[in-house]
């Protein structure tokens, strides 16, 4: 589905624009957030315990998908180190000797940064995401 055929069915939505935008929010949130593997079962968990709309909830959690999860995390990664004031964020890899172990333990300073950089990322674009859809969805409305 493309995003103008995503848009179009959003605001095709018969509930209130609010409730719209809340809905993606939440779900761009839990979509950046550091739960890998569980964002869909989340945003669904939490379109029903919140009474939000599903389908858009679950539009929202996939803005990460397997496209954009990759440069989403590593920035967010970044972020988080940057604020975090981490200093050594790329360690030097022996490629000779690597193996899952080895690169979990090189990798490891970068886990709270990871999750407070997915974080503090998920909640921003959660704020924007209500705002640009709750001014779209207003005006569709008026059209």
């Amino acid at each position: 589905m493309a995003l103008r055929d995503k848009l179009a069915a959003i605001f095709s939505v018969k509930d209130s624009p609010k409730k719209i935008a809340i809905s993606f929010a939440v779900g761009v949130f839990i979509g950046m957030s550091p739960i890998l593997g569980l964002h869909t079962v989340l945003g669904i968990a939490a379109a029903w315990i919140f009474r939000l709309n599903k389908f858009v909830t679950i539009i929202g959690v996939y803005v990460t998908n397997p496209w954009t999860i990759v440069p989403i995390y590593t920035f967010a990664t970044w972020f988080g180190a940057k604020l975090l004031g981490v200093k050594k964020i790329i360690p030097a890899i022996d490629w000779n000797n690597i193996s899952f172990n080895y690169l979990l333990n090189e990798m490891s300073h970068l886990l709270l940064p990871f999750v407070f950089g997915t974080t503090l990322l998920g909640l921003l674009s959660a704020i924007a995401g209500y705002i640009i859809i709750y001014q779209a969805a207003m005006r569709s409305r008026q059209e």
